[in-house]
């Protein structure tokens, strides 16, 4: 009868765990949906030209009223405002894949120097295809990135087989990304004039300029990637747990750590190949998100992150357009100021744990 009690008790006390999880991640995801729509329309609403609700909503579902705030809302501010969430979206998650990775929670792609690597790339890219063509494409801009990307990662790579300790491997990563700006800052330098105004709005880092081609390019890619990720958040669990781990449920190490490294430059590549290099993003969002939800689990981090990374970088973009407008700040200026602390408190916290 004892045991029997003690067996209902057990049970008892594991729903409830069970039920206050769930209630929790439910509380999170629904504070993150909320944000997202009303950050979206504070950036619809709020500009040079300020459109009310009561107009915003006809011109979104009719595509009715003054024909110049219909341009401004459909032509504008939307494909910004689209692109700035999955692009935000789509850093947080690189980040959330290279700390799998690396199983080190300071790797993200601005910090290792995997975006100025897909930044180097891209520069030299973009100044040939000017002067050979006078354009480039979407898709080839994102190739160079990507290509870039590859690069700097496997740079990272060799470094962090020979050097363990998480310090030594943000020296390595903030070394490689001096090396790629220096060599970004040398083929500058035999550039055209006219190819070097474009190059450095560019390199800026913005959301600025977005088009409805770059919104479905952006689209194809991130979402492509990101249901692959999120298939994959059984192996990414068990990875999680240690390499022995993962080999004993079945998971080829091998396959699964290219499988990461891949997927994690794609979604940097088509970040920087948009929206130029943004820093902290990487970092920020998925630590955030793994402390508010109080878990680490990839099927629900996975979402979270990518959510938590749209929101952030759409609170971001608002304040960059609005802060000192009608001068536009860097995107990267501003998720430095609210991502660096982070980080901070990050290493910080980490540092006591370890005492």
């Amino acid at each position: 009868m004892t045991r029997l009690k003690q067996q209902n008790e057990a049970m008892g006390g594991y729903h409830a765990e069970n039920f206050r999880r769930r209630t929790r991640y439910t509380f999170i995801f629904l504070i993150l949906i909320i944000a997202f729509f009303v950050i979206c329309i504070l950036n619809i609403n709020t500009g040079n030209v300020h459109i009310p609700v009561s107009r915003m909503l006809d011109i979104l579902i009719h595509k009715a009223g003054n024909h110049d705030e219909v341009n401004i809302v459909w032509k504008i501010r939307l494909p910004r405002i689209l692109m700035s969430a999955m692009l935000g979206g789509a850093l947080a998650l690189a980040g959330f894949l290279l700390q799998t990775f690396f199983e080190n929670p300071i790797a993200g792609p601005f910090v290792l120097g995997i975006s100025s690597g897909a930044k180097m790339v891209v520069a030299i890219v973009m100044i040939f295809f000017l002067q050979q063509f006078g354009k480039i494409s979407s898709w080839a801009m994102i190739l160079a990135a990507f290509f870039g990307s590859l690069i700097a990662t496997g740079f990272i790579l060799i470094v962090s087989r020979t050097v363990k300790s998480m310090a030594a491997l943000l020296v390595a990563g903030i070394m490689i990304g001096y090396i790629c700006s220096a060599v970004t800052d040398f083929v500058v330098t035999f550039a055209q004039d006219s190819d070097i105004v474009n190059l450095h709005g560019w390199s800026q880092g913005s959301f600025s300029g977005m088009n409805w081609k770059n919104v479905y390019v952006a689209a194809a890619i991130v979402g492509i990637t990101f249901l692959l990720t999120f298939m994959m958040s059984k192996p990414i669990g068990a990875f999680q747990l240690g390499e022995a781990y993962a080999q004993s449920m079945g998971v080829d190490v091998k396959k699964f750590r290219v499988l990461l490294i891949l997927l994690s430059s794609l979604l940097s590549a088509t970040v920087t190949a948009f929206a130029g290099p943004i820093s902290f993003v990487g970092i920020a969002v998925p630590f955030l998100m793994k402390r508010a939800l109080g878990t680490a689990k990839p099927l629900v981090i996975i979402p979270a992150t990518f959510m938590g990374g749209a929101v952030f970088c759409m609170i971001c973009d608002l304040i960059a357009r609005m802060a000192f407008a009608p001068t536009e700040l860097k995107i990267s200026t501003v998720t430095s100021i609210f991502g660096a602390p982070i980080v901070i408190f990050m290493l910080v916290k980490r540092n006591k744990d370890r005492i």
